[in-house]
C-alpha cells in the first residue's frame, strides 16, 4: 500500500455486535378465574362451593376459594441481536477543500414474544386485563451514503460565494417480518415485506467574508423519513376490553360490548417529507451575538392509530341485509330475534390502522449572547449566557382519513392527547465561574418556559402560562490519583 502514501491518513472505520435480551414476568394475584367461579357456584357441596352472599364478616372455605381466586402469570421477552460497520474520510481534494464521505452498513434483529396465562389468553378472568399472547420478528438490513461536496472556500474569497457546500446523503432499508397465529377470531400467520430509499440534500452557503459585516450563513435542507411500525403494532393479538358504541344498524345491539385492542400485520410504514430554510447571523458589532431563524414544511403520511374505536368501525362496516349474518372480518354480529332486523354486535375489532395525513408549517428562531467578564479589562470573574429561543405554529393541519376529505386545522387546538398553541418560547440564563480559581466547577441557572394559549377538546380557552426552572450545579475537581509502584 506505500504506492498511496498518506492517502488513507483522514479515513476511520469502526464496526461493532451487539446482543440484548430482556425478560419480564407479572404475577397478578387476587383475580377471579371465570370458569372456577362458575363451578364453585354450581358446585352442591357445602364443603367446596362458594357462596357469595356471606356478608362482611362470612368466609368462604379454603376449598372454596383456592379455585375462584387465581394467580395469573405473564411472561414477555424480547431480543436485539445488532451488527454495524462505518467508514468515513476525505475521498480527494477539490479546489474548494476535501470531497469528504461516510458509508455504512447494518444489521438488526428484532424478536418479541409474549405469553399469557391461560385464563387471559382465553378471555376468562375477572379482574385482570384479558388479552392473547403473540409472537413477532423482524430482520432488517440497511446501508447509507454521504458524501460533503464543497463548491466556493474562504480561500478563494470570491464576492457572493465566500463558501457554498452542498450534502449528499441516502439510506436504504430492507425489512422482513413475521406474526403468528391468532385463534379467536382466526387470523393465520403473516409475512410481509417493504423497503425505503429515503434521500437528503443540505446546502449551506455563506455569501460574504465575515470581516465585512460579520458572519452570515444561509442554510437549507430537504428530507425524507420513513418509520416502520414497531412488532407490537403489527401483531393481530387483541386485548378486551368493554366500551359504549351507537349501532347504527341495529337497535337491539346493548349499550355496552366487547372490543378488542390489536395491531395490525398489514400496516404500512408511516413517510415523511421536510424543507427546511434557515439564516444565521453573529454581526461583527457585537461580539458574542448569534440570532437565527429556520423557516420548516413537515408533511406526514400514513400515519398508524391505534384508538378510532369499536363505534367507528362499526359505523364503515355496514351489515349484510338480514338474515344473513356479519361474522368479521371487524365486526362481529349474533342472529336477531326479529325478523328483518340485523342481529345485535357481539364483538368489535378495533386494530392499527394507517389513516392519518398532517401537515405542519412553523418558524423556529433563536438568539444567544455570549458575555465574558473578561472584556471590560478587569479580572475573569466568570460568563454570561443568554439565550431566548422559540417555536411560531404557523400552520398544523391533519386528515383524519375515512373521517373526512377535508384537511382539518389544529393549531391552536387540543386533539388525540396533544396540544399544538401557536407559541412556545424559552427563556435561559445561566453563569458559568472562571475556571483556575476557588469557584472552579460552580455554575447556575434559570429556564423560564412559556406557552401560549389554545382551546382543549371542549373548545375551551387554557390560557397562556409560565413555568421556571432554578438550577444549581458544582463539579467537583479533585487531583488524579497519584500512580501506585509496582514492585519489581
Amino acid at each position: 500500500m506505500g504506492e498511496f502514501g498518506d492517502y488513507f491518513k483522514t479515513w476511520n472505520w469502526e464496526t461493532g455486535f451487539r446482543y440484548s435480551r430482556n425478560e419480564g414476568q407479572n404475577l397478578s394475584t387476587g383475580d377471579v378465574s371465570q370458569p372456577g367461579l362458575r363451578d364453585a357456584l354450581l358446585d352442591t357441596d357445602p364443603a367446596t362451593a362458594f357462596n357469595p352472599f356471606l356478608g362482611f364478616l362470612g368466609q368462604n372455605s379454603k376449598a372454596a376459594r383456592s379455585g375462584v381466586y387465581v394467580t395469573l402469570h405473564n411472561t414477555g421477552q424480547f431480543e436485539l441481536p445488532l451488527a454495524y460497520f462505518h467508514l468515513n474520510g476525505d475521498l480527494f481534494n477539490l479546489p474548494a477543500g476535501p470531497l469528504s464521505f461516510a458509508i455504512g452498513s447494518e444489521y438488526r434483529g428484532e424478536r418479541m414474544t409474549r405469553d399469557r396465562d391461560s385464563l387471559n389468553q382465553t378471555f376468562s378472568s375477572i379482574g385482570s386485563v384479558d388479552g392473547q399472547g403473540f409472537r413477532a420478528n423482524r430482520d432488517v438490513w440497511s446501508i447509507y451514503e454521504e458524501v460533503r461536496v464543497p463548491f466556493t472556500s474562504p480561500t478563494w474569497n470570491i464576492p457572493g460565494f465566500y463558501s457554498l457546500e452542498v450534502d449528499f446523503a441516502e439510506r436504504e432499508e430492507w425489512y422482513s417480518q413475521n406474526t403468528s397465529a391468532v385463534l379467536s377470531p382466526f387470523q393465520p400467520a403473516t409475512s410481509s415485506k417493504y423497503n425505503a430509499q429515503k434521500p437528503k440534500v443540505s446546502v449551506r452557503w455563506q455569501p460574504l467574508d465575515p470581516k465585512y459585516i460579520g458572519a452570515l450563513t444561509l442554510r437549507g435542507s430537504y428530507s425524507e423519513a420513513f418509520h416502520a411500525p414497531q412488532l407490537f403494532e403489527m401483531t393481530p393479538a387483541g386485548t378486551q376490553d368493554f366500551v359504549p358504541v351507537t349501532d347504527p344498524f341495529s337497535t337491539p345491539t346493548v349499550y355496552q360490548i366487547e372490543e378488542r385492542t390489536s395491531g395490525n400485520p398489514f400496516l404500512r410504514p408511516e413517510v415523511a417529507y421536510e424543507w427546511t430554510y434557515g439564516i444565521v447571523y453573529s454581526p461583527k458589532w457585537l461580539k458574542g451575538l448569534t440570532l437565527s431563524a429556520d423557516w420548516w414544511h413537515v408533511h406526514l403520511r400514513s400515519l398508524i392509530f391505534s384508538f378510532l374505536g369499536a363505534e367507528t368501525f362499526i359505523a364503515n362496516n355496514p351489515p349484510p341485509a338480514p338474515p344473513a349474518v356479519q361474522n368479521g372480518p371487524l365486526v362481529f354480529r349474533a342472529p336477531s330475534d326479529i325478523p328483518g332486523v340485523v342481529g345485535p354486535v357481539t364483538l368489535a375489532i378495533n386494530p392499527n390502522v394507517n389513516v392519518f395525513e398532517a401537515r405542519f408549517e412553523g418558524l423556529d428562531y433563536e438568539a444567544t449572547y455570549i458575555l465574558e467578564s473578561s472584556i471590560f479589562g478587569h479580572a475573569d470573574y466568570g460568563r454570561l449566557t443568554f439565550t431566548l429561543n422559540g417555536t411560531w405554529l404557523s400552520r398544523a393541519k391533519f386528515h383524519p382519513g375515512f373521517f373526512g376529505e377535508d384537511l382539518i386545522g389544529i393549531a391552536g387546538s387540543f386533539i388525540l392527547g396533544n396540544s399544538f398553541p401557536w407559541h412556545r418560547a424559552n427563556f435561559t440564563l445561566y453563569y458559568d465561574a472562571p475556571p483556575d480559581t476557588w469557584m472552579q466547577g460552580f455554575d447556575a441557572g434559570a429556564v423560564v418556559h412559556w406557552t401560549g394559549q389554545y382551546n382543549d377538546d371542549n373548545a375551551r380557552k387554557i390560557s397562556a402560562w409560565t413555568t421556571l426552572d432554578l438550577i444549581v450545579n458544582y463539579t467537583f475537581n479533585l487531583p488524579p490519583p497519584a500512580p501506585a509502584s509496582v514492585p519489581g
